[in-house]
């Protein structure tokens, strides 16, 4: 029965409308990309496994693991810093379930086909030369390059440019 209201509770931790509901409490730049080194392993082995076909064998994504362990080791030291702005996000009495061991893998679980699954096969090839392009970068550069990404999209779409991209909720200039 626990494990039941753990996942309920987690589960609608990622739902972006249960997030923005909460008193619009929004994410600095160093938290976003806690959450997102805490993400990266789950998301680049999903990623290989859904583009696999279509890459190379040589491909960074369909390789031996040596970039995701890369990711392993600092997804586990920004999992405090995740799990803060989670609670910053959703409400203070949620901290102790994700002070369980369970908490950070069924978040992963949950999360990462959602991200995942908006890939679409035909970009395989992209995502592919980005990886091995940004490869080098320190898993923190990484993060900090994504969330800076998702911040100009986000600016786009608020301009009412195209721009596919979650309502995330990131601070306005980085600010809280």
């Amino acid at each position: 029965m626990k494990r039941l209201a753990l996942i309920a509770a987690l589960a609608s931790l990622i739902i972006p409308e249960a997030a923005m509901a909460q008193q619009r409490a929004c994410i600095t730049p160093p938290e976003a990309e806690a959450m997102t080194l805490v993400a990266m392993p789950d998301i680049l082995r999903e990623t290989g496994r859904v583009c696999g076909a279509r890459l190379p064998a040589n491909s960074l994504i369909r390789g031996n693991g040596t970039l995701i362990s890369k990711y392993e080791a600092s997804a586990d030291q920004a999992w405090p810093t995740a799990r803060a702005a989670i609670v910053k996000l959703s409400d203070p009495t949620v901290d102790t379930l994700l002070q369980s061991d369970y908490a950070r893998p069924l978040l992963t679980s949950l999360l990462v086909p959602f991200i995942v699954g908006r890939i679409g096969l035909e970009d395989c090839g992209t995502i592919d030369r980005l990886v091995t392009q940004l490869a080098p970068l320190p898993p923190r550069n990484m993060a900090a390059v994504i969330v800076t990404a998702l911040q100009y999209l986000k600016s786009e779409k608020a301009r009412g440019r195209q721009a596919a991209v979650p309502d995330l909720p990131l601070c306005p200039n980085g600010n809280r």
